[in-house]
């Protein structure tokens, strides 16, 4: 019997997110791959979504066409909320996952807000709380539509992803900072930049220092005391939320990776990899912590 239009364009939608997350965050990648499978493909979707919306700041030649790329999105997440798919595969496969789930449109506006928030960024973010927002708003909105695709309500659940979220947030950017500064931009903040006497000059142009390092560190140290505090509420958490949080385990692989390279953010050992390990030994570890029921 042969496949009717319709699902046959949800079928090349779908593939076409895991092709995205496969290519462009093979990190979580490997985390989706240990969800159930009634979950895993509004999982791709979501974290698609999040490749498509992130990648707009470098695919954009200019600024106003960053600018009319988010709004169509906006215009998208608002058609799909009135029952009005735009083509574009990724909102195909949305359009199905809320036909599924019911996902809150706040978080998916938030991300928008957040990644549009990079291109009118000035400079650095001026304090820890700012990076911390920007984490909670991209890294752990992800989080926070997972759980409502799972079935999961719970506060416990959401604090853990929103200390998840920021942990990997946070390192993410940090691990990003070559990348960053072919734009002139950074997530080191201001004051703690200037606490250690390092000039966002010097970021830009790559210059390594034993200020640079403390600065890497302190910010590091935010990151890794919000995965000690998700870890710590992992008793508390409902079984069905926990495959959703092992993106936790690949944040605590890129902190300590950090750690061996001395917080230098340039060291080329970070891009080796996933996040500065073999894949094969990230795949082992995501997946020995999904077989314990661990994050």
């Amino acid at each position: 019997m042969s496949s009717s239009p319709a699902s046959l364009g949800l079928r090349n939608a779908l593939s076409y997110c895991v092709q995205q997350v496969h290519l462009y965050d093979y990190v979580h990648y490997l985390a989706l791959l240990h969800l159930p499978v009634g979950l895993r493909t509004a999982a791709f979707t979501l974290r698609a979504f999040n490749v498509e919306t992130g990648r707009i700041l470098e695919s954009a030649k200019e600024p106003h066409l960053a600018m009319m790329r988010f709004q169509w999105w906006r215009e998208a997440l608002d058609g799909l909320y009135k029952g009005k798919l735009l083509e574009h595969p990724v909102i195909t496969a949305l359009g199905a996952a809320m036909r599924e789930h019911k996902l809150s449109k706040l978080w998916f506006s938030r991300i928008i807000d957040a990644r549009q928030s990079d291109l009118e960024m000035e400079g650095a973010p001026r304090t820890m709380l700012d990076v911390e927002k920007y984490a909670e708003n991209t890294a752990s909105a992800i989080l926070y539509l997972t759980l409502e695709a799972a079935g999961v309500r719970s506060t416990s659940a959401d604090h853990a992803a929103s200390h998840v979220g920021k942990a990997e947030g946070i390192g993410l950017l940090l691990r990003a900072s070559p990348h960053h500064s072919l734009f002139r931009r950074t997530y080191i903040p201001i004051e703690i930049a200037a606490k250690h006497s390092v000039s966002q000059e010097d970021i830009y142009r790559r210059i390594h220092s034993e200020g640079l390092a403390n600065a890497v560190l302190d910010v590091a140290s935010v990151a890794e005391a919000h995965l000690a505090k998700a870890r710590a509420l992992a008793s508390t958490v409902p079984s069905g939320a926990i495959p959703v949080l092992l993106p936790a385990v690949s944040a605590g692989v890129l902190l300590n990776s950090l750690k061996k390279v001395d917080f230098n953010v340039f060291d080329p050992r970070l891009a080796r990899g996933v996040n500065g390990v073999s894949p094969l030994w990230m795949q082992l570890l995501v997946k020995w912590h999904a077989f314990r029921k661990m994050y």
